[in-house]
């Protein structure tokens, strides 16, 4: 690594044996004497999706204005701190998703809203999703185009939903039609993705039976940009390096948890914590990590997979997902359902915090970051794919973007805000799939 006092390559790595860390974007790394040598304005704009599976109860997740939001619906309410930063959207719906398999298409069309190919087989067909359109313009210039990831361990076989094959419920992210692209969900794995450079996997373990860390192996090249950086430069290295540590220490105190259980689950990696909000955090900030690197501006979080069968004693809910999605307009049912959406926000509003918190350029993550949740599935008791229940988190600097709630008098495709997404990040189409324009008003700063 070659550091010079006058500015640093935006592509800098502290290395070591089996590790190359990634530098979150510093004053350093902008050249001199340029537009944007007080700043750094420019950085690069990021695109996430996260999947929730099996719709919502619709009457606590509307808010009751539209237009400008003075206050959100009790499903949505954990997001009330970032309430400036998310926009709620109703009425739009996946047209396409309408199928014999409708948990299968509410997975496959979310990000590609096209119909999958009826097959139980290996000759399954979907088309390319939108994060992989992005991924293909802005997503050339990091070391990982696009990063997939989700909760759920166990990768399901053969048909899983009326004659669809299961791999339109293992993946939201299809780099071509025949290219579906794996889920991850062991933050072992992603964390050596994002960091691990060469060095031997016998190498790796034997480091992590040493409670090692991975910035251990970088510290020579560490001193030596800590001895070049400036004040403020220092300080975000060191934030960053801790946030990496926090991580890694999470995922190490998880895989010495599985190691010490009399009974361990052969079913979940070593490295999953134990608690699944424990995971899905731990996957979040993950996620963080690699855009704060700009290791990738492009994310794709599968939540939990359609027609999910988890439980959720932790907020009341000791009943699987899936039959409680099949209320029958029962009270209880209902009551049950708003629980696990108002829980599932509740973890989107913790990654937004994570964003809004994390330094970025002249801003903050979420400055420079679009990221919507979503579900394939409107009223999951029949199966409807109209009336989605969107959010879309969005920073804005000196500029407010959210607050609003956007209802759509008429039902309208989901392609039309995905193509809204890909011109927040620079990448501009005419027309995605069965588009009817683009959904402009979701994206332009407030003016309520």
């Amino acid at each position: 690594m070659m550091i010079t006092k006058m500015a640093l390559p935006r592509r800098t790595f502290l290395r070591g044996l089996g590790a190359s860390v990634a530098l979150p974007l510093l004053e350093s790394m902008v050249p001199a004497l340029t537009a944007q040598a007080a700043t750094v304005a420019n950085a690069p704009r990021r695109l996430g999706f996260v999947f929730i599976p099996m719709g919502m109860n619709p009457e606590p997740w509307t808010p009751r204005e539209v237009g400008r939001l003075t206050q959100l619906s009790p499903s949505l309410a954990s997001l009330t701190p970032h309430l400036d930063d998310v926009t709620v959207v109703t009425n739009m719906e996946l047209e396409n998703a309408h199928t014999t398999g409708n948990h299968a298409s509410s997975n496959a069309a979310f990000l590609s809203c096209l119909k999958g190919k009826r097959t139980e087989g290996s000759d399954y067909e979907l088309g390319i999703t939108v994060d992989q359109i992005a991924a293909q313009q802005i997503g050339t210039d990091t070391p990982l185009p696009s990063l997939e990831v989700g909760t759920d361990l166990i990768v399901q076989v053969g048909s899983c939903d009326n004659g669809y094959a299961c791999v339109y419920q293992n993946n939201l992210s299809w780099a071509s039609p025949t290219s579906p692209l794996p889920t991850e969900a062991d933050p072992r794995v992603v964390f050596e993705r994002l960091f691990g450079d060469g060095g031997t996997p016998e190498q790796r373990r034997a480091e992590m039976h040493k409670n090692a860390s991975i910035l251990d192996w970088v510290l020579d090249d560490m001193a030596k940009l800590q001895h070049n950086l400036g004040a403020s430069d220092r300080t975000r290295v060191d934030e960053y390096v801790s946030t990496v540590r926090e991580v890694e220490r999470r995922i190490q105190l998880a895989e010495q948890g599985s190691a010490s259980a009399p009974l361990p689950d052969l079913t979940r990696p070593t490295s999953v914590p134990a608690e699944w909000e424990d995971h899905v955090k731990l996957m979040f900030d993950l996620q963080v990590l690699a855009l704060q690197a700009d290791l990738t501006r492009v994310v794709t979080f599968q939540m939990a997979r359609e027609a999910s069968t988890r439980t959720y004693p932790q907020i009341g809910v000791p009943e699987p997902h899936h039959p409680i999605s099949h209320h029958v307009n029962d009270p209880e049912k209902l009551a049950k359902l708003a629980k696990i959406n108002a829980y599932h926000v509740s973890l989107f509003a913790y990654m937004v915090d994570r964003l809004k918190s994390t330094e970025d350029g002249d801003g903050s993550l979420l400055d420079h970051s679009t990221y919507m949740l979503g579900s394939g599935m409107g009223n999951p008791d029949v199966h409807d794919h109209r009336n989605l229940p969107i959010i879309v988190a969005r920073g804005g600097g000196d500029k407010k973007w959210g607050g609003r709630h956007v209802k759509y008098d008429a039902l309208t495709p989901l392609a039309n805000l995905h193509l809204a997404l890909l011109d927040d990040v620079g990448v501009h189409l005419d027309s995605f799939v069965d588009s009817t324009g683009h959904a402009t008003e979701v994206m332009e700063p407030s003016s309520l």
